[in-house]
């Protein structure tokens, strides 16, 4: 996988006229965790984003960044929105296309686990070397561990590798997985592009996870929240640092994308959850590699920056 270099990803290389302000296991682990995908949960629909003013104004800012050369005129995106507050999707922009998934692809491949240890649990057990290899895979992003997990979660299952992977999450969650396709394990040298998900598909599956209804929801929640490098959250100017960010980016030379969960606080200390998921895939891969995963970092940087503004003014937030 093309993740980032540590100087590849400089939020500060930003033109900041895209940006419209400055500014040991977990307890009761597998007891927090009972709160299962029972039945089809509810997922807000596009239709209310297509009034949303918020879902206008990104249309309009992307539209900026494509004329000053921050996303290419051949390349595709996909954006998604979702206020956990009212329940509705305020942004949903190409969100059904599969894109390709990169890093993206890593919590899923960690929630097919966690299915079979809630249907199988003598059999499949959640290890400590098994939480360790999770988080070398999300907070980390370690190629190795992530194909070992795929290994796993196959040698479980029909032993037919990637492809167990998304079977297990659509035997599971139909509901959720819709446009995910588990096609292949990640190359040694990291270029990974057959495996596709939609930015619904990341929407519906975190909105799953913040509601409790996947097996081991917490402690997946936990490992998205370690401490890394995401582009919703760092080198966003409007975001206070007591913003936190649950989140897993992907990066390959035609790939930059990033989904997550923002907890916002409003001025009464009360928590604002939100879901954004921003993909943009090029057609071929970048020349230049480190120049444009920081452009489209950046980009995508400017759309989180442009949500939180009107989060900001829905709730008063800090």
């Amino acid at each position: 996988m093309y993740e980032q270099t540590p100087d590849s990803d400089h939020p500060n290389l930003f033109n900041q006229q895209f940006f419209l302000n400055r500014r040991g296991f977990l307890a009761a682990l597998v007891a927090t965790s009972a709160g299962l995908l029972c039945g089809a949960p509810s997922f807000a629909r596009a239709d209310y984003a297509a009034s949303s003013g918020l879902q206008r104004q990104v249309a309009e800012l992307l539209g900026r960044m494509k004329a000053g050369g921050l996303i290419g005129a051949n390349e595709r995106t996909a954006w998604s929105v979702y206020d956990f507050t009212t329940g509705k999707k305020l942004v949903a922009i190409n969100e059904d296309a599969p894109r390709q998934a990169a890093s993206m692809i890593k919590p899923f491949v960690a929630q097919a686990y966690f299915f079979e240890a809630k249907n199988a649990p003598g059999r499949v057990r959640y290890t400590e070397d098994v939480r360790a290899t999770m988080a070398r895979s999300i907070q980390h992003s370690n190629n190795g561990a992530t194909n070992r997990l795929i290994d796993l979660v196959s040698t479980h299952s029909s032993g037919r590798g990637p492809r167990d992977v998304e079977v297990v999450l659509k035997s599971n969650a139909p509901t959720v997985f819709q446009q995910t396709r588990v096609v292949e394990k990640i190359p040694a040298n990291g270029r990974t592009f057959r495996n596709l998900a939609s930015a619904n598909d990341y929407t519906r599956f975190l909105i799953s996870l913040w509601q409790g209804r996947l097996p081991y929801s917490e402690e997946l929640k936990y490992l998205m929240g370690l401490p890394n490098r995401d582009r919703i959250r760092q080198g966003v100017d409007a975001m206070p640092d007591s913003v936190r960010v649950y989140d897993k980016t992907g990066s390959t030379s035609q790939l930059c994308g990033d989904m997550g969960i923002i907890e916002a606080r409003n001025l009464r200390g009360q928590r604002v959850p939100y879901v954004f998921v921003g993909i943009i895939e090029r057609p071929d891969s970048a020349r230049n590699y480190a120049t444009w995963i920081t452009r489209r970092s950046n980009a995508i940087r400017a759309v989180s920056n442009l949500v939180y503004l009107d989060m900001k003014d829905r709730y008063r937030l800090e």
